[in-house]
């Protein structure tokens, strides 16, 4: 396919649009299966120019003092916010977002992102004086000594389609104000708005190099971006397959890594649960980014006193939820991103009948002629190993499974490979944070599915290694340095 003058995005090399050596490829618009624009078709080689240029950026970028590089985050927010209109739109085009969720989620979070960032926070820290039990030559004595947060250097950051203002921003603006310099390879659905992103820090000033944008459908692009030798971390957000992948290819050369992958969310519904606000939380798998998150509740683990009213309240609030375009005010799910993943959320429900799940609400594709829809699916009476219970769907498909006593609420919530972000419903608190601390998971939410995003984000077992958001992106994109002196 061709596309004229503007419809075809370059690549931003080492401070330059650059056309790409393998053209380019039609961007589609989930809710309409119209063309959004031409995306850049990266070669290996460009690839590896992106990742030369951000070594060559990293001495000078990681010399400039912090009050500076802060400076070129929140100038890049002001211009994010003042651009919040147009860059929604775009947002909204690629992904299929819902208005609300394309301002306030994607472009306005990925804005905020920048700004928390440019504020200045301590690179390093003064360790308390320690008593050597014996120094080097045999004699105790007192050292001085300093913990030192130095940056990482070049970072490979591979960005999640499920929102392409928030996950990139929450890459680029801690790696960037620690001192590194970045190569940022985008999801190939929707990598259009990342490169508004670029154009925002060009105009914030950001030096050439500092912050490179490559993109591509082939599986090269992404190898490249890992494998290159001036990369020394890659921060990938991504499925655990693809990610058990980069983290060989980092092993063989030690590369840091921070790993966000999949999520299969355990939400355990007590008897004595604010069942309202159960169902609200556990509702938002049907609408958040139509269930394309990974951190939604899929797998319901309802006690027996409250499982009958529970599957009647979700599916109850799954058929009030409307589907359609995402650009109508009304409308609370839109389209998954493309036809496949489409086929492949289904494919999950027709799975479920098969191994004995009912389906309560949902199961039915949407009558639209054009655009990805997936109605809200509610599967009732699963067992914990189902596929539906055990693999991670990434659509609009919650599946409930019922159990006895607390302690075999929490063993059917740890018994899986995921631990991202698990739930708790009680009207006993104590109970409720009891049954959090052994939950096998990076965050719990008790009895709420809301974020503190100051608070570390990560998690246990196949859900990812290292922790980000607030001041642990600054620790995931640094390394320590001791400094130690005669006392």
């Amino acid at each position: 396919m061709s596309f004229e003058g503007s419809d075809r995005q370059r690549l931003f090399v080492g401070g330059s649009w650059v056309e790409p050596d393998g053209g380019h490829y039609p961007v589609i618009d989930p809710a309409t299966e119209e063309t959004v624009g031409g995306a850049p078709e990266a070669s290996r080689d460009q690839v590896f120019a992106a990742c030369a240029a951000a070594r060559e950026a990293f001495g000078p970028w990681s010399r400039t003092a912090p009050e500076e590089r802060a400076a070129v985050l929140a100038r890049a927010a002001d211009i994010i916010h003042g651009h919040l209109g147009p860059y929604a739109e775009l947002a909204q085009a690629e992904t299929g977002a819902t208005t609300g969720t394309a301002r306030g989620i994607q472009v306005g979070v990925g804005a905020a992102r920048f700004r928390r960032y440019a504020r200045v926070e301590p690179a390093e820290w003064a360790v308390a004086p320690q008593i050597n039990d014996a120094g080097p030559m045999g004699k105790a004595g007192v050292m001085g000594g300093l913990a030192v947060r130095q940056p990482v250097g070049v970072v490979t950051c591979i960005t999640s389609y499920n929102n392409p203002w928030a996950n990139p921003a929450g890459k680029i603006a801690p790696a960037l104000a620690m001192g590194n310099t970045v190569v940022v390879k985008p999801a190939p659905q929707d990598p259009l708005s990342v490169y508004r992103m670029a154009e925002a820090l060009e105009a914030a000033g950001v030096p050439p190099g500092v912050v490179n944008v490559v993109s591509g459908r082939s599986v090269e692009v992404g190898e490249a971006a890992v494998s290159s030798p001036d990369v020394d971390m890659v921060s990938f957000t991504g499925s655990t397959a693809v990610g058990r992948r980069i983290a060989e290819a980092c092993g063989r050369d030690m590369k840091r890594q921070l790993m966000e992958l999949g999520g299969k969310g355990a939400a355990v519904v007590f008897d004595d649960a604010d069942i309202g606000s159960a169902v609200a939380g556990i509702g938002t798998t049907f609408s958040f980014y139509s269930g394309q998150i990974c951190t939604a509740p899929t797998r319901v683990l309802a006690q027996r006193g409250v499982y009958g009213r529970l599957v009647e309240q979700l599916a109850a609030y799954a058929g009030r939820l409307k589907v359609g375009d995402p650009r109508e005010a009304s409308t609370v799910v839109g389209p998954v991103i493309s036809a496949e993943h489409r086929d492949r959320v289904e494919s999950y429900v027709e799975t479920g009948r098969k191994e004995g799940a009912v389906v309560v609400a949902g199961g039915e594709r949407p009558p639209y002629e054009r655009g990805f829809y997936v109605a809200p699916t509610l599967l009732a009476d699963c067992t914990n190993d189902m596929r539906v219970a055990r693999e991670e769907i990434f659509g609009p498909v919650v599946c409930v499974i019922p159990f006895d006593e607390e302690e075999e609420g929490i063993a059917l919530a740890n018994d899986t490979e995921y631990g991202l972000i698990d739930y708790v419903w009680s009207g006993d608190v104590a109970r409720a944070f009891r049954v959090a601390r052994r939950l096998r998971a990076g965050g719990v939410g008790v009895n709420t599915v809301g974020r503190n995003m100051e608070a570390p984000f990560g998690g246990f077992k196949q859900s990812g290694v290292g922790r980000d958001v607030g001041s642990y992106a600054l620790h995931a994109y640094s390394e320590v340095q001791a400094i130690v002196w005669p006392g």
